[in-house]
């Protein structure tokens, strides 16, 4: 069974296709399902050029940025997905607001990275070791990286967003892409493990 792992930004030309394209060269050949949308989305837009050569420039899979199109976020895709990564609190906010369901299972990218950084890979093990279902164990990777929120200092509230680069400088697409890139690698952590988890506790 696939994973369904949608990205989320505002017009799905810049930030989702970047992180969808860089998550996609991680999990190339395996069963995780990558998608991207815009809460006000540029319907039809390809990436800018400018995404494009991020990812050229950062080993992402160069097929989806080519003939990335723009779309709009709505409920079916919702629906269907696993987990929705925000690349911004107000993309989270939209994504709750359509669809309240997905509360649980809704984290902005810099969000998850912060909090899976301080989940160690056995504390994730243990919390999937019930299910053989893949969603299901990462509905309860999820619930183990967020009960981190009560053990850290919560931060800056914009350190939970990445910031816009559309029509911007070539300085705020690097900072934009140097801001998602650890987020992306933790992300990668928790869906290998998530993937590949053979139901053996770790050792007390």
């Amino acid at each position: 069974m696939a994973l369904r792992i949608l990205v989320v930004c505002t017009g799905n030309v810049c930030r989702s296709p970047l992180a969808e394209a860089l998550l996609a060269a991680r999990f190339a050949g395996t069963d995780i399902m990558l998608r991207s949308a815009g809460t006000r989305a540029l319907a039809g837009a390809p990436a800018t050029p400018q995404t494009h050569a991020l990812a050229t420039r950062l080993g992402a899979d160069l097929e989806r940025t080519t003939r990335h199109r723009a779309r709009q976020l709505d409920e079916a895709l919702l629906e269907s997905a696993d987990l929705v990564l925000a690349l911004a609190r107000e993309h989270r906010r939209a994504v709750v607001e359509l669809a309240p369901a997905k509360l649980r299972t809704t984290l902005t990218l810099r969000e998850f990275g912060r909090l899976a950084q301080v989940t160690s890979d056995d504390e994730l093990r243990v919390a999937i070791s019930d299910s053989t279902d893949p969603s299901h164990r990462l509905r309860y990777a999820i619930e183990q990286i967020v009960s981190q929120r009560d053990r850290i200092d919560p931060p800056a509230p914009t350190e939970d967003d990445v910031v816009d680069p559309y029509r911007a400088s070539q300085a705020v697409y690097d900072t934009s892409a140097a801001q998602m890139l650890p987020a992306v690698d933790e992300v990668a952590r928790v869906l290998r493990l998530v993937m590949q988890y053979d139901r053996q506790t770790p050792a007390a």
